[in-house]
């Protein structure tokens, strides 16, 4: 056999091997056998063949006798191979929706605001089912096991309202009254001291923290609520606690007495002691939100695979989002803070569930809710974002 011959030989079996196991047809159990009939020869005694009608001489005093019929034996026949027509599946009929994108009214209104009560939707209250509204659908249903269609059907509007308050009119309106005042213009003390060192972790406040409510507090507390769509007095009501409460940290004695903050120790890199970072260590498993050398939160992390691993440098956080899905891999992405590429820090349901028993796709999972809540709040656009060994 020449070389060309064995060369085309050899293609040929490398390509059945990597298209998989081709059948032989020819040999397979699975198909009827087909034998050709021997053609039918003519009988010269004159009885019926199956290519020739009987013949038969006619009398007048003899009535013809009919042939006998064939006799039948208990030996099986080869019926024709019939054809089954395959069987098809109906489809799972798909539940109607009750508000899908594109409605409006004030039943897409409450149907935000409920949203907005388990951290799914931000921002104001809209008449308007467009795109925000229906990630933030596909996040919930994704997050309780219903068919993520990203329209609201029965089970979906009765899971909602099962996990939340109805809203009231000012609430689906964006009417916010203030609360009466725990601090105002005056006040002095400890607390007031805790409030100051608090609005200077979110860079509202640039004085010393000397526990005296005056006019700049009055102004931080205004830049604060304004920020947030509360209502801005100047006084800290319940609702501005409870937000700025949310984003930040205990302030530490440091903070409190305007001393320089202590330098962070241990397994940090050096590339996070200056300005506000994200420092983010595989070696430990952890995500460290530091601010000038400071640690301010600690959390535990998991990465991506071999085949998709987080990658590591030194990269700025380019986007936030807070209800963000993942259109790759159709599954839910809160709090998603990008770094590089399409990888970012996220919450992720299955790291909580699960733990170190799995992996991402590439991203930094948190399992800490409360606390990637905090720290989606607590970053900007801008920041520094490490990832290292």
């Amino acid at each position: 056999m020449s070389r060309v011959v064995k060369s085309v030989a050899l293609l040929g079996v490398l390509a059945l091997a990597l298209s998989g196991c081709a059948k032989d047809l020819s040999g397979s159990p699975h198909l009827p056998s087909t034998t050709t009939a021997p053609a039918a020869t003519p009988d010269p005694s004159g009885m019926p063949s199956p290519d020739r009608p009987a013949t038969t001489t006619s009398s007048p005093d003899v009535t013809p006798t009919p042939p006998s019929p064939e006799p039948t034996t208990d030996a099986p026949t080869t019926d024709a191979p019939t054809t089954t027509p395959p069987t098809t599946t109906a489809a799972p009929t798909k539940a109607p929706a009750i508000l899908k994108r594109g409605d409006s009214g004030e039943k897409v209104r409450e149907l935000q605001h409920r949203l907005l009560q388990i951290d799914w939707y931000a921002g104001k209250i809209t008449p308007d089912y467009g795109q925000q509204t229906q990630v933030a659908v596909q996040g919930f249903q994704g997050k309780r096991g219903l068919a993520v269609t990203g329209e609201v059907d029965q089970a979906t509007w009765d899971a909602l309202v099962k996990m939340t308050a109805k809203p009231t009119h000012d609430q689906m309106h964006n009417i916010l009254k203030p609360g009466p005042a725990l601090l105002k213009s005056g006040d002095k003390g400890d607390k007031v001291r805790d409030l100051q060192a608090r609005l200077k972790q979110v860079a509202w406040y640039e004085k010393l923290v000397d526990g005296v409510y005056g006019a700049d507090t009055v102004a931080a507390v205004k830049g604060f609520q304004g920020k947030r769509e509360i209502p801005v007095t100047g006084e800290v009501d319940q609702r501005t606690l409870d937000r700025l409460y949310a984003m930040t940290s205990k302030p530490t004695t440091e903070e409190l007495t305007n001393k320089p903050p202590k330098k962070a120790t241990g397994n940090i890199d050096p590339r996070c002691m200056t300005g506000r970072v994200l420092c983010i260590s595989k070696s430990s498993n952890k995500i460290n939100w530091v601010v000038n050398g400071q640690v301010l939160k600690t959390m535990d992390v998991r990465f991506g695979s071999e085949l998709t691993p987080t990658r590591e440098g030194v990269f700025t956080l380019y986007w936030k989002s807070r209800n963000h899905h993942s259109t790759i891999y159709d599954t839910p992405m809160p709090y998603a803070m990008f770094f590089s590429g399409g990888q970012a820090v996220h919450y992720s349901a299955d790291f909580a569930a699960r733990g170190y028993n799995g992996a991402s796709h590439g991203c930094v999972n948190v399992r800490d809710k409360n606390g990637i809540i905090w720290l989606f709040d607590q970053t900007r656009e801008g920041d520094k974002v490490i990832v290292y060994r």
